[in-house]
């Protein structure tokens, strides 16, 4: 004992000095933490009142009678000088009139933010205010509609980043005030910009968030916490002083008796003996499911709403069906499939939505607790997400989107080992979730940020390169595209001029959804006003594409299709192309005049992927707008790679845009018809509809609801699989032809579901 209690005592010692050490640093990032939380808090409530102040000021004045008084008159000089009398901070006050005539006469020069919020000004029967580039200058727009036209008040960015710039942020941590993908104020740490993203909280309903970041945090010595790391070093700081007094005769330790054991000793019963006197009792054990490492009271009970796993992704309402719990067990969900397919790393990225960074927060959680790697790229396009999975080679990736679905819905687009999910892989997840059979790892996995945008440009551009310029408007629908796609058709020769290319979660403009007509009014205007080559449309998270001409026609994506199958298959002859059942009756036949292999498949982008990489096709297309290529590219759906191919093949022809998309088949066609059904029966409304489908003449298809084809059109009846309605398109070659299909079908529709209503 006394050669070997110093050298316990040095152990001990070492033992609490390190447990010590990690104690006070996970302290120290426990007080950071909570300091960056408040500092955001605070920030985010200060940048609201300032902003709705502004609001308050621009609505109060355009309701005085003085200002009143001047529009009556039409007199614009002295709205100007009314508005901005006694309204402090104020810098300049303009009219301008509802045509916009000056600022679309140069828009360059005007600033396409500017534009754009007088357009929001011009629609909206509330003021409205950004941060905009005024000139040479970022400034602080506030806009309302008049009677004279819109009314423009410009502020310095001061009046609203003043509290946040008062804010007490610490020095480790990283604090920004954004909008979109723009920074209008940073303070702390700029280097931890990246992953500031999770952290971040939306200002209401204004366009803009706080976001925030803190370094790296310590990593916990066998999974304790700050306290009890310190409780520990404590106890062994003790036994090093007290092997130490031992070892130096300080402290003895009491006496072994020999041959003097006591009367009563000798009496007491061995441990042999007193084990078959009273057998130690059996302790019971509790029997886990194998997937399952978590113990019964660290379980967190989460509902779970299985109507947010659905064909194609999971998609639900953020705060009713979907929130951070939910994101972080599908996130360990995710996560146990990846660990028994013995995969580590995983991409995940966002769109806009102002749902997004406490999604991405939990999703990312529930990863790691799994034990997997992940690298979050942040604000990105989803296919930015799916090219990312390549570039870096984790073959994994999740994007957190709601798509083209209104401001309040989220969700998820998971790719597995290469494996988009759909069907009872999506609801697999589910089950792992009901009956706990997630794994959890020893120690988390890592976290690492990562923008992958400037890659993903590179990659098409040392591609794509366009033959000769063409003028293009670019109509994000303020999704997530709107950053990315204009660096990305600038980069391969294209002019683009930006329409609500601004990220804006609430979607102020229009719904982001090229695939319904009324969404791309404006775009077909704002082509018309720059007289541009091309109008292209994203939906809200980038995969897909709407197009129109510059004389306003609409080019459905089944004839998109039909020009990209044609100069795919002019290197790839005989290549298997496959399309869904919304797609035109002209399609089949194109496709096989131009030597390809046609095939007809299920609508929904997971299973589109499925069919591609078991049938090797080169191409494929959606109605809705998601086009899939395999040639030069991953085959993945990908909406601003599919506006790069198409710029490409119209540069390459001499004849304008307009003439070689017009000149494409067309038939008398309608576009997708919706017909809401109650939540949960659009399926039973179809599956009847196909038992007693009685079509004389026609060939009948049942791959995906019903669809109908006759030698002069076609018919389709099939369920939504992301929301409760039945979806419907025709086609034929004359008007009569096409009331006769839609007469067929509205009658048998009405014999298996009289009381829906079917608007077409």
């Amino acid at each position: 004992m006394g050669r070997t209690l110093p050298l316990l005592a040095v152990l001990f010692a070492l033992l609490a000095l390190w447990l010590g050490y990690t104690g006070a640093m996970q302290w120290r990032d426990t007080q950071l933490a909570n300091g960056i939380e408040s500092a955001r808090d605070n920030a985010t409530r200060l940048v609201q009142t300032a902003f709705s102040g502004q609001t308050i000021q621009m609505k109060q004045r355009l309701a005085s009678e003085s200002v009143q008084s001047a529009m009556a008159s039409g007199d614009a000089d002295a709205v100007s000088k009314r508005v901005q009398h006694g309204w402090a901070g104020v810098d300049n006050v303009q009219v301008y009139p509802a045509t916009l005539d000056a600022a679309y006469a140069d828009p360059g020069a005007f600033g396409y933010s500017k534009l754009a919020l007088l357009e929001a000004g011009l629609k909206q029967s509330e003021p409205v205010a950004r941060v905009v580039k005024d000139g040479k200058q970022t400034r602080f727009g506030v806009a309302a509609s008049s009677a004279l036209g819109v009314v423009y008040a410009s502020l310095p960015l001061e009046q609203l980043t003043g509290g946040f710039d008062s804010v007490v942020v610490p020095s480790r941590a990283y604090l920004a005030l954004r909008q979109g993908n723009f920074n209008v104020r940073e303070r702390g740490n700029t280097a931890l910009s990246d992953g500031a993203e999770v952290l971040a909280h939306a200002v209401g309903d204004t366009g803009l968030r706080v976001a925030a970041a803190l370094p790296e945090s310590t990593a916990a010595v066998m999974g304790l916490g700050a306290v009890a790391s310190l409780v520990a070093a404590v106890v062994f700081a003790l036994l090093a002083i007290v092997s130490l007094l031992i070892a130096r005769g300080g402290l003895r330790l009491p006496a072994l008796r020999r041959g003097t054991a006591d009367p009563a000793d000798e009496e007491s019963p061995t441990l042999s003996e007193s084990l078959q006197r009273e057998p130690l009792p059996v302790v019971a054990t509790e029997k886990k499911s194998p997937g399952n490492t978590e113990a019964p009271s660290e379980r967190k009970q989460v509902n779970v709403d299985p109507g947010i796993f659905r064909a194609y992704d999971i998609r639900g309402i953020v705060g009713t069906t979907l929130d951070v719990d939910v994101a972080e067990l599908i996130g360990q969900a995710i996560g146990t499939v990846m660990q028994q397919q013995d995969l580590t790393d995983i991409v995940v990225g966002r769109d806009g939505r102002l749902s997004g960074p406490d999604l991405v927060g939990g999703l990312i959680q529930g990863l790691r607790k799994a034990g997997r790697n992940v690298i979050d790229i942040g604000m990105a396009p989803t296919p930015v997400a799916y090219f990312a999975a390549y570039h870096l080679r984790t073959g994994s990736s999740v994007a957190v989107t709601g798509s083209h679905n209104p401001p309040d819905y989220n969700g998820f687009k998971i790719v597995i080992g290469g494996e988009t999910l759909s069907g009872d892989a999506i609801t697999d997840l589910y089950r792992r979730i009901e009956q706990r059979e997630l794994h959890q790892a020893r120690e988390p996995g890592s976290l690492q940020h990562r923008d992958i945008g400037a890659d993903y440009v590179q990659r098409i551009a040392d591609d794509v390169q366009l033959e000769r310029p063409l003028k293009v408007v670019v109509d994000a629908g303020n999704g997530v595209a709107g950053d990315l796609a204009p660096q990305l058709l600038e980069a391969i020769g294209a002019e683009v001029i930006p329409l609500y290319c601004e990220v804006d979660g609430t979607f102020p403009n229009h719904h982001p959804d090229p695939s319904e007509p009324h969404n791309l009014e404006d775009l077909i205007q704002t082509v018309k006003r720059f007289d541009a080559d091309l109008g292209l449309a994203f939906d809200g998270d980038g995969d897909r594409l709407g197009v129109v001409t510059r004389d306003g026609e609409i080019i459905f994506p089944d004839r998109l299709l039909m020009l990209f199958a044609a100069d795919v298959l002019e290197r790839n002859p005989g290549a298997l192309v496959i399309f869904d059942v919304k797609c035109t009756g002209k399609l089949q036949g194109w496709i096989l005049r131009h030597g390809g292999t046609p095939m007809m498949w299920k609508t929904g982008h997971s299973l589109i992927k499925s069919k591609m990489r078991e049938t090797g096709a080169e191409l494929a297309g959606e109605m809705s707008g998601h086009f899939f290529f395999q040639e030069r590219w991953y085959g993945f759906d990908d909406g601003l790679y599919s506006a790069a191919r198409l710029l490409e093949i119209l540069a390459a022809r001499s004849e304008t845009p307009s003439q070689v998309l017009e000149a494409l088949p067309n038939g008398i066609s309608t576009p997708e018809i919706k017909v809401p059904v109650n939540e949960g029966t659009p399926h039973a409304v179809v599956e009847r509809f196909v038992e007693s489908a009685q079509f004389e003449g026609a060939r009948i298809s049942t791959i995906d609801g019903l669809r109908a084809d006759w030698d002069d059109g076609w018919g389709l009846l099939r369920a939504s699989n992301t929301t409760p309605i039945l979806v419907l398109r025709f086609e034929a070659d004359s008007q009569q032809a096409l009331e006769r299909i839609q007469d067929d079908f509205r009658a048998h529709l009405k014999t298996v579901a009289p009381d829906l209503v079917a608007t077409f």
